[in-house]
């Protein structure tokens, strides 16, 4: 099952194994039962400190716990952990095995600090690439809380489960039987997020910082880029990002950065936090900036827990978000049939009924996608034709269970018992009204910048884009700003990296010249 590479992988790792670790599995006798028994018993061949058990007692087969030797189970896998879970079973058995983890300390002790029984579930397929995050955060927690237990689940392979808390996104986590939240979530989020003294600890310490010389909002490529071209030359550098890594971390496959041939958006994200980090940076994670002021040569940039941050200069990077349809019923049965990643949740919808509003590239992908899995695609668009590439279009005319709607206005999205069961539109050409009977809806149309909070303050676009010059200047001096929230064209990975060094050095060339 695994090919003599990943082996000899595996016994490196395993060399950091602390303590003795016992795998025991929930089995039965069908195909899936013998190939989790035989990814087992492979991983234990590369240590004598692992061992394998067949005589679990879960409700879900096939499954297994991770555990120390005499010590009680808290991490579980219902469903084979291939794919991206990989790395997340190699994680559990390493940290449930005692390995210190790459976690900062104070968050550590906020995890060790929580009381009361926590029962966490993650619901994931296999083809998700934020799934893993959120399951490795979890694992670890459990690992260094024994009031904490946390249990993978393959929705794919749970459907019975799936349709029992009504899940329709992937990650979707339940704590102690409840919805605790969707999305790729860091392990400082989901402790800042149960513990609840901790907002009010982070802007204590962050009003006790010195000013910057450069302040930078955003940590995806271009605040990356900045930060670097920043702490180079030897200034004192600040990131405030409310993800490390903004959208990017969100995408699949990337095939256009240029002398890489492909990657991963997470992998991508990984090594710009490491380059990052190779600098003198101070980089503020899981911080949202609510507003910007001016008083004389200091600019402020106030926190949403209250914290204020000074800075003689800032670089606006704050990135873009996925464009909403903004029709009744959208945000009601977000997650519950409206989803916005095809490649996380696609799997969900197998054999089911989907649309893909937007027939850009972006839209023409994911009807592709989708319709390998679903039974039936409608895409529909807003124009009197696509927008996609001659290429994707001709890929998608030729699959027999799509079919393409175009002029076509979505005007609201209906459900039932508390899931989507239709879309409707209204058709631009004779203004009649039209159902979709439909399980999924995949929304593709677009990105709009996150620039609420600067309306009034800085000038912006018709569009809400920062309007910049050649330098990267914004109306204000000594603000700066680039990437996706900017007005510059064509918002790319490698175009924002650069437009991020521009606006560093020209906030560099700001500070030596006031």
């Amino acid at each position: 099952m695994l090919d003599a590479n990943i082996k000899a992988q595996l016994k490196a790792y395993f060399e950091k194994i602390e303590s003795p670790i016992v795998l025991e599995a929930t089995l039965d006798d069908s195909p899936q039962s013998a190939q989790m028994l035989e990814l087992l018993n492979e991983v234990a061949e590369q240590s004598t400190k692992i061992t394998v058990k067949t005589a679990g007692s879960s409700k879900n087969i096939p499954s297994f716990t991770v555990a120390k030797v005499d010590d009680v189970a808290r991490i579980a896998f219902s469903g084979l952990p291939m794919g991206h879970e990989m790395t997340s079973f190699i994680l559990a058995i390493l940290q449930t095995s005692g390995y210190p983890p790459k976690v900062e300390q104070d968050v550590i002790e906020s995890i060790k600090g929580l009381e009361g029984k926590k029962r966490f579930q993650t619901f994931i397929s296999l083809s998700c690439h934020n799934c893993p995050d959120v399951v490795q955060a979890l694992n670890l927690m459990a690992a260094l809380n024994p009031n904490i237990e946390h249990e993978m689940i393959d929705g794919a392979l749970f459907q019975g489960l799936v349709d029992q808390y009504q899940i329709m996104a992937v990650p979707t986590v339940i704590l102690n039987g409840e919805v605790f939240g969707q999305g790729r979530m860091s392990v400082e989020e989901i402790a800042a997020k149960l513990d609840t003294n901790s907002s009010a600890r982070d802007a204590e310490k962050l009003n006790a910082k010195d000013a910057y010389d450069s302040l930078i909002i955003g940590g995806g490529p271009a605040g990356a880029s900045a930060a670097i071209y920043s702490a180079r030359k030897g200034i004192r550098t600040g990131v405030v990002a409310q993800r490390f890594g903004g959208q990017v971390a969100d995408t699949v496959g990337i095939e256009n950065f240029i002398s890489v041939k492909e990657t991963e958006g997470p992998k991508l994200v990984m090594a710009l936090e490491q380059h990052v980090k190779e600098y003198d940076v101070d980089v503020m994670n899981l911080q949202t900036a609510k507003s910007l002021s001016k008083t004389g040569e200091e600019i402020a940039i106030t926190l949403e827990n209250g914290a204020v941050l000074k800075s003689k200069t800032v670089i606006l990077s704050t990135g873009a978000r996925w464009r909403e349809m903004n029709v009744p019923g959208e945000q009601e049965y977000r997650g519950k049939g409206v989803a916005y990643c095809p490649h996380c949740d696609g799997p969900l919808y197998k054999g089911k009924r989907v649309a893909v509003i937007g027939g850009g590239n972006s839209g023409v992908e994911a009807a592709i996608d989708l319709a390998g899995i679903v039974s039936h695609v409608t895409l529909v668009e807003f124009d009197t034709k696509l927008r996609a590439d001659a290429v994707l279009q001709k890929k998608l005319n030729s699959m027999p269970n799509v079919t393409i709607i175009t002029n076509a206005l979505s005007k609201e999205v209906l459900g039932a018992n508390g899931k989507v069961t239709t879309l409707r539109y209204e058709d631009r050409a004779n203004k009649q009204m039209h159902d979709i009977a439909l399980e999924g809806i995949f929304v593709q149309i677009g990105l709009l910048p996150n620039t609420d909070w600067l309306k009034g303050v800085i000038d912006l676009s018709p569009r809400g884009e920062v309007i910049i010059d050649a330098k990267g200047e914004t109306s204000m001096p000594g603000v700066f700003a680039a990437g996706d929230c900017t007005t510059v064209p064509y918002k790319q990975i490698i175009i924002a990296m650069g437009e991020g060094a521009k606006a560093s050095l020209s906030a560099f060339d700001y500070l030596i010249r006031s």
